[in-house]
């Protein structure tokens, strides 16, 4: 009955739908790591993010190389911000509105320097490709609280004087001419004394998981329902054959009747003819007879 499925059609149905229900495995894993990998963001977000400050002695290492699951930690800082080195990041979005953000070294009572990330500008309006004013970081002695964020790639583009493509610590440093710790940076979270000005402070990480586990588990489901698919076409097609069986089978059964049967069904198709007697009756005979005299 299903003796058509190794024919080169449907050898050839069969490969597409192994091909198809592949790719859905491959972007039904790939949404599985991408879930895998906003899970483990959350929980450095979790973890770290509002945990209690730890001096920068203790994770002075990780300004060097920052490890990933210590991303978000708090370092409390002591020391005194160079205004002079401040610089603006171009196309950072916040909110889905374009704009700036505002890093400046901050030189530790240690004798190393650091980058902070002190908060976002939006566009300005009155200088275009710049924020309208860039609030001063407080002077003098400063203890800050950052939250750990590692450097970013370079990009293949430059930037006006007094901004930066990106967060590129070692290129920030060239700029500066003096040496930088360019493993990681701080993102502010509270500094003593506060600046008068302040930009606007970053939201709190997103802790939504999003849709990678419902979309991987709709690819799997692809790719499941191909195999059915094949399966019910399949099936129709040998009911198909088998219906087309039977009519056959049907039609030769007709076409080889007995003679004998064949003229009985024949007769049995002729109209009736009533047949005519060969002596008319005596009322037939009167009634001829009265017909030849006149009456």
């Amino acid at each position: 009955m299903y003796r058509f499925l190794f024919s080169s059609k449907w050898l050839g149905y069969l490969l597409l739908a192994v091909i198809f229900a592949t790719a859905c495995v491959f972007l039904g894993r790939w949404q599985m790591d991408r879930r895998a990998e906003t899970l483990a963001e959350i929980n450095r977000v979790l973890t770290n993010y509002s945990a209690t400050p730890v001096p920068f002695a203790a994770v002075k290492d990780e300004f060097n190389n920052l490890e990933p699951e210590k991303e978000w930690t708090q370092v409390e800082l002591k020391g005194a911000y160079d205004a002079a080195g401040q610089r603006i990041v171009r196309n950072r979005p916040l909110n889905g509105q374009p704009g700036y953000e505002v890093v400046v070294p901050f030189k530790l009572v240690s004798g190393e320097t650091v980058v902070i990330d002190r908060g976002w500008l939006p566009i300005g309006n009155n200088n275009p490709g710049r924020p309208d004013s860039i609030p001063a970081p407080p002077a003098g002695e400063v203890t800050a609280v950052v939250r750990l964020k590692a450097g970013e790639p370079t990009l293949q583009r430059g930037a006006p004087d007094g901004q930066l493509a990106s967060i590129d610590l070692p290129v920030y440093a060239e700029e500066l001419g003096y040496p930088l710790l360019t493993g990681a940076y701080g993102q502010l979270a509270s500094e003593t004394p506060p600046a008068a000005e302040m930009p606007f402070p970053f939201p709190m990480p997103s802790t939504e998981e999003g849709t990678h586990l419902s979309y991987s588990l709709q690819w799997f489901a692809f790719g499941v329902l191909m195999f059915v698919g094949f399966g019910y076409a399949a099936r129709q097609q040998a009911r198909n054959a088998e219906i087309d069986a039977e009519d056959a089978e049907d039609d030769g059964a007709s076409d080889s009747g007995s003679p004998g049967h064949s003229a009985a069904a024949a007769a049995r198709r002729r109209p009736h003819v009533p047949r005519k007697r060969k002596h008319p009756t005596a009322e037939e005979e009167e009634d001829a007879l009265l017909d030849a005299q006149g009456y």
